[in-house]
This record gives C-alpha cells, structure tokens and sequence, in this order.
C-alpha cells in the first residue's frame, strides 16, 4: 500500500471523526442551552403542530428568505437543492449493489452540478456587489464559498477534463467503510477534489454552516406564540412562591 493512500486514509478518517464528533458537540450544546423567552418571529404559530408546519416550510421552502429578498432566495434555495443532487449522486461510491434510487438520480447529477457552481457564484457575487452585504461579509465567508466552489468545481473537471478511475475510488470509498483498505488512484485533481471534502467536514462544526442544524434549534423559529399560557418562572421565583 502506497504511503498516498495511507495519508488520505488517515485524513478522511480524522476528518469524518471531527465532522461527526463536532456536529454532535454542537448538537449537544445548542440542545442544552435554556430559551426561556417567548421570541418567535410574528406572525407566529399559536401550537405545536403549526410551528412543525411552520418548520417544514422553513427547512424545504426557505420561507423567511423568500420574504426578505427574492434573487437571495432564489439562488440560495438552487444552491441546497443542487447540492443535495450532487450528495445523493455520490452515494453509489458507498453501495454495493447500488440502491435503485441512487442509480436513477445519476443522470440528474452533472446538471445539478453546474447548476450548483452558478449559485455559489451568484451568492458570491452577491457578497461583492451589494453595498450592505458587503459591508458585513467576513474574510471567513468569502473562504467558505471558495471552497464550495473548488469543491464542485474540481468534481466537474474530472468529469469531464481529467477523468478518473472511478472503479478504483469505489473500491477506495468501500475499504474505508469496512476496514479494508484499497489503493486510491494518484490523479492529483481527485487527491485535491479529496483533499478539499476533507477540509470542509473538519471546519463545518466550526462555522457558519452549522446554520444547518442550528435552524431546529432557534426560538424565533421552535417557539408557539403562546407566552401568556405557558408562563415561564424562574427557579429564584419558583422557591419565593414556594415560601410564600
């Protein structure tokens, strides 16, 4: 076994182990963390099964952007639909035999793909055009979409300029998930296509993009407007009445 593929092995197990251990760690902490306060945005749910619809519409429809900014709304909702494409598309690296749906969505994945870079770089160009958002844009955002787009960017290249042997990181991919380690083909726009996955699994639990699971956990958002009959009392208030 060649010391390349021993180094993307230990790389993409690490990172894959930061990606899992982190997100659970935020998971955790966004879990633990009291909301006390009755904030949701209004006009908001008056139950529990309105804010699940409300949460359904937010998560699959975007509802909040849609309100705010349309061409934002557009382009962020093409980008996460695209993405979503490309993921399920890359899951036939990790089956044997390949789940029939997998196989059915593979002919959507290369449109998917390019529609995917055309909304990173409108949601980057989108960060240099707008004065406001400009204004707010960190160092950290502009690298964040830089990287999506390397990502997909270098995916579309060995697909159509540097092929590789997709057999070998099938067979690659399958090693890592049963321990049994297979050669991984040295083209260097695979290894930085790899290279790059890995560097996005290990920064997400520290960034922006948590704003994926964060979403179920805001109270703006998981909160029923119903802050006149389900008071919140403190513990400091609780023990006063109790003595009282």
């Amino acid at each position: 076994m060649s010391m390349l593929t021993i180094l993307f092995t230990v790389l993409l197990y690490a990172a894959s182990g930061v990606f899992v251990i982190g997100l659970a760690r935020k998971i955790r902490c966004y879990a633990k963390t009291p909301a006390p306060l009755k904030i949701p945005t209004t006009p908001a749910p008056l139950t529990a099964a309105g804010v699940r619809w409300r949460m359904a519409r937010e998560v699959f429809l975007f509802e909040s952007l849609f309100k705010s900014n349309k061409w934002t709304w557009i382009l962020g909702w093409a980008f996460h639909v695209t993405l979503l494409l490309v993921v399920l598309r890359h899951l036939r690296y990790f089956q044997e035999p390949v789940w029939l749906p997998v196989v059915l969505i593979q002919s959507f994945g290369t449109g998917a793909g390019f529609a995917m870079l055309a909304a990173l770089a409108g949601l980057w160009a989108r960060r240099w055009l707008v004065d406001r958002v400009r204004y707010i844009s960190t160092p950290s955002d502009h690298l964040m979409l830089a990287l999506l787009l390397s990502i997909g960017l270098s995916g579309l290249v060995m697909r159509f300029l540097v092929p590789t042997d997709v057999l070998a990181v099938k067979a690659f991919m399958l090693g890592l998930m049963r321990l049994d380690w297979q050669a991984l083909p040295a083209d260097p726009v695979l290894l930085v296509h790899l290279a790059l996955v890995a560097l996005l699994m290990i920064i997400f639990p520290i960034s922006k993009l948590l704003h994926a699971p964060g979403l179920f956990f805001s109270p703006t958002r998981n909160q029923a407007d119903d802050a006149r009959e389900v008071r919140h009392i403190s513990a400091w208030a609780a023990t006063l009445d109790k003595k009282a």
